[in-house]
């Protein structure tokens, strides 16, 4: 495929295989060629970067995951309410589902990693936050063309939209930005001891930042809310814990005076809105795991049967086949809100294929070394975004009762489908938020 030969792991348990041959496999590389092509900033593979970039990509970890992720929290906390009541509708509001939560989820979420711009309604240069959630999607829209080889400069509003996004991420403005999250702010450092980077070189690091924190977190939002408003068991249960939950802290969803707060611990806690989730993401996801053969190999195989690999080859696996696999999961198409709770509602961790149990059978988030180092920050502000939601909202799906919106398959490979197209709903703020 596209002038590479690749070899499909198709057994789940041979996955492990894979992920131990790093001596022999290179994502890295890859990974990188890809961003390239697609973002336009510097060879990171090349020496002239090596020792720097690996102190940058360092910075996930120290930043995305552990104690770090108690302040992006808060952050997000905070951030999303602001977007959220803005305005209060307290008439009936008609609007499409996905238009919604993208653009509530694109707008916190910037907001808690590149800050607060300097005027309150989100301007940068003049330029309104909505016309940056315009931007990234014209440019998301193309990257599966982009990433697939086609010239992003014959794709021109794609190329002039991923060129806005990098002009405004330069870092003479963001270093007006308040509150700007640890992540961003060590990653300019980094990127200001690079003497042969220029400014804009910078900027379209920052592109790519933005990118991988909203591309598959507004798809998997929009399906975490889309299954939930669709299934009163769901709602109910969500809205149960959810309940439960601030009534431990002292909180009400009615003092309005108050904004709400959810620790990290606290989310850690909500099972029931993590099985949504996880729900909807084994129903979404669609990402391919990608390595390349750094020599000729051999690759031994949980089967006892082993697989010659050349230099240059590409090994793939696609998650997805274990997500519909019906040995593994039951009724595979159907949407189960509990899907990944045990019996004592606690977070289920035990399946099985061929009567063993699986080291990996849920992977939105890809394995091994690929797997992405903020996914811990993207499943606590959807478990934030639709929190809020059942608490601030009444809401309404106007097709309920038809059958579930198909999702958008020209994405497969790349993360989280969208929907083929968006769906209708209707909102208010609730009456205690009124008074």
């Amino acid at each position: 495929m596209a002038g590479s030969y690749f070899t499909f792991i198709m057994d789940p348990f041979s996955y492990s295989a894979v992920y131990r041959q790093g001596k022999y496999l290179d994502f890295q590389k890859f990974a990188i060629d890809i961003s390239k092509k697609v973002f336009g900033h510097a060879d990171f593979s090349d020496p002239l970067y090596n020792g720097n970039y690996d102190k940058v990509h360092s910075l996930f970890r120290q930043t995305l995951q552990g104690p770090a992720l108690h302040g992006l929290t808060s952050s997000m906390m905070e951030n999303l309410q602001i977007v959220l009541l803005r305005g209060k509708p307290s008439e009936w509001t008609t609007e499409g589902l996905q238009s919604f939560a993208s653009r509530i989820m694109f707008e916190a979420g910037y907001r808690t990693l590149f800050g607060k711009e300097e005027n309150a309604t989100g301007d940068n240069n003049g330029e309104p936050m909505s016309k940056a959630i315009k931007y990234f999607n014209v440019f998301d829209e193309a990257f599966p063309e982009i990433a697939a080889g086609f010239p992003i400069y014959l794709l021109k509003k794609a190329h002039a939209a991923r060129e806005a996004l990098t002009e405004r991420l330069q870092h003479k403005y963001l270093k007006k930005n308040k509150c700007l999250s640890a992540l961003i702010e060590q990653r300019m450092n980094c990127f200001d001891q690079m003497a042969f980077l220029d400014e804009l070189g910078k900027a379209r690091t920052h592109v790519v930042m933005l990118w991988a924190s909203q591309a598959n977190t507004l798809p998997a939002a929009f399906w975490s809310l889309y299954y939930t408003l669709r299934s009163a068991e769901a709602r109910e249960a969500a809205q149960s814990e959810v309940e439960k939950v601030l009534q431990e802290s002292d909180q009400t969803a009615e003092d309005i005076k108050k904004p709400l707060k959810l620790s990290k611990e606290q989310l850690d806690r909500m099972s029931t809105l993590g099985s949504i989730i996880d729900e909807a993401l084994r129903l979404s996801s669609a990402s391919m795991m990608i390595r390349v053969a750094r020599e000729n190999f051999t690759l031994n195989l949980d089967s006892g049967k082993n697989a010659a690999i050349r230099k240059g080859d590409r090994i793939a696996m696609f998650p997805q086949m274990v997500h519909m696999d019906p040995e593994i999961y039951e009724d595979p198409m159907e949407f189960k809100f509990n899907r990944f709770l045990d019996d004592n509602g606690k977070k289920k961790t035990c399946f099985y294929k061929n009567g063993r149990k699986l080291k990996t059978f849920l992977m939105p988030f890809g394995s091994g070394v690929s797997e992405c180092p903020g996914r811990f920050f993207a499943v606590n502000e959807i478990k934030q975004f639709l929190a809020l939601v059942i608490c601030y909202y009444d809401m309404e799906l106007q097709d309920v009762y038809n059958p579930p919106v198909a999702l958008d398959c020209s994405r497969a490979g790349l993360g989280i489908l969208p929907p083929i197209h968006d769906v209708v709903m209707r909102y208010k703020l609730k009456a205690d938020f009124l008074k």
